[in-house]
């Protein structure tokens, strides 16, 4: 059973969405939402995130979405460092406020602002020594910054149970298919 899951993924800019209303954004919800359900489902209590635009910010939330049915499930917002979001747009930042002003727990693993892409791997190495498992929307063929944090759980389940749940491009079509079938049926 798992009670506590890093959720990590694309950053958006690496799928090419580039504004709230591209229709793949709905796309992905939709499967982190299956997933998380499912997890839910055997025991799930915590989503923790990194914070980052994209992936992380979506599952972010559904997460939150979830809550009103799920009461006890909790998002956690654990930064590689202070003031991550400050050179975004503001839109993004917006979004990125809203999730963390709603987490039920904010932290940084630096407690400085950016210095280097160390940070990063820190807050990765930190993340998966502290929770049970990975959920991660990656496709081993389409490269991406999700490659080095499936790297450091992949070396992490070597020596520990740590199961990766993945979702790659393949299960987000189906997805999408599921999505436009329900909607067709909801006419």
């Amino acid at each position: 059973m798992v009670k506590t899951i890093l959720l990590a993924g694309y950053k958006s800019q690496e799928l090419g969405i580039w504004d709230r209303k591209n229709p793949g954004i709905r796309v992905i919800k939709f499967a982190l939402e299956k997933q998380i359900r499912s997890l839910i489902e055997e025991g799930l209590e915590w989503v923790i995130i990194g914070g980052q635009q994209g992936t992380e910010i979506w599952g972010a939330e559904v997460v939150l979405d979830l809550k009103d049915e799920f009461p006890d499930l909790k998002l956690g917002v654990l930064m590689p460092f202070l003031e991550q979001e400050k050179n975004w747009k503001e839109e993004s930042q917006e979004q990125y406020n809203a999730v963390i002003d709603q987490a039920d727990f904010v932290d940084a693993v630096s407690k400085k602002t950016y210095a280097g892409p160390w940070q990063f791997k820190a807050r990765d190495a930190f993340s998966i020594e502290h929770t049970e498992a990975l959920l991660l929307v990656y496709d081993e063929e389409k490269e991406g910054s999700p490659k080095f944090i499936k790297e450091a759980a992949s070396k992490h389940a070597e020596s520990s149970d740590y199961p990766i749940f993945s979702i790659s491009l393949y299960d987000l079509q189906v997805a999408a298919e599921e999505l436009l079938e329900k909607e067709r049926s909801d006419w």
